[in-house]
């Protein structure tokens, strides 16, 4: 027996799937979803049955505890209709409420709606080689001594794309821009690898990084340093609620607070002092801060370069 006949055997015994006009349907009216076509009157399957099929597997086979299905909202029916279905499958209870449909706005160019049959639609491909490409112009020009710029233009550049598409919230449509997804000055990407570089930049003319248990806190008192301590403080809190609300934007745009803090903090803050314990404190801030943007971008998938 093949997945899909499964599913079939498993809604006929739970009394659900009915003839309609030839085809197999599961009624959901009662429950404002409409009918659910699960086979076709020709008997050919559709993407609800293989999408049920696709649940069994991968419950059996991971056991997860949930699945996230990352589509545009569009298909909101769809995946309501198919986890309401689900509920008849023969898999644990964990897996049946662990199904979530994940929705995400449309990317719109600043010209229009991308279409298919406009021809104005871009490959993701394409839009990361135009995102390096332009990265690394920039570099050339500004900064023509640096060695391999195309490793570090590779970074920022796909970094930029990454971070634009998930410092919004998920579900609202965005307009693709390339001024300001390129902004090394603004809300972006790029913005939090600077400031990443920066802290670098710090560390390497001072030369050592203290020891946590040598930090003589109360030389971080300032209103600077406690904005940035209060931040690093709510790192986890951050990350747990973007495991359960799902939003990853919600860790975007703790970037970018911790990189305006930082910012703040490094332009009215002397870090390199003749106070040797005020020195410490504020290099291990500049190090943890450094530290927290590097992770918490790696969780987006951005990687940080060396230098910018």
């Amino acid at each position: 027996m093949n997945k899909m006949d499964k599913v079939y055997e498993l809604l006929e015994q739970a009394n659900v799937l009915k003839e309609s006009e030839g085809a197999q349907i599961v009624d959901l009216e009662d429950k404002g979803l409409g009918v659910c076509m699960i086979k076709k009157s020709n008997g050919s399957s559709i993407y609800v049955t293989r999408d049920l099929a696709a649940i069994r597997y991968r419950a059996e086979t991971y056991d997860f505890d949930k699945c996230l299905y990352v589509v545009a909202y569009e298909q909101a029916l769809h995946f309501k209709q198919l986890f309401e279905v689900a509920q008849y499958l023969d898999i644990p209870e964990k897996c049946k409420q662990g199904l979530r449909h994940v929705q995400y706005g449309m990317v719109r160019l600043s010209t229009g709606k991308m279409s298919t049959r406009e021809g104005n639609v871009i490959k993701v491909e394409d839009l990361l080689t135009e995102s390096i490409h332009r990265v690394e112009d920039v570099i050339k020009e500004k900064n023509p001594e640096m060695e391999n710029p195309e490793i570090e233009a590779k970074k920022i550049g796909i970094g930029a794309v990454v971070f634009h598409n998930l410092a919004n919230t998920i579900i609202k449509d965005q307009i693709f821009d390339w001024d300001n997804v390129l902004n090394f000055q603004g809300e972006t990407g790029p913005y939090i690898q600077y400031t990443y570089v920066r802290t670098k930049s710090v560390l390497e003319k001072v030369g050592y990084i203290p020891k946590v248990e040598e930090i003589n806190t109360e030389k971080l008192l300032d209103e600077y340093s406690q904005a940035i301590v209060k931040l690093m403080y709510a790192f986890q809190d951050v990350l747990i609620q973007v495991t359960e609300k799902d939003e990853p934007s919600i860790l975007a745009r703790y970037l970018i607070d911790l990189a305006k803090a930082f910012s703040s903090f490094y332009n009215e803050n002397k870090i390199m002092v003749e106070d040797k314990e005020l020195q410490n404190a504020r290099v291990y801030l500049t190090y943890s801060v450094g530290k927290v943007l590097r992770i918490g971008a790696g969780l987006l998938g951005i990687e940080m370069p060396n230098k910018m």
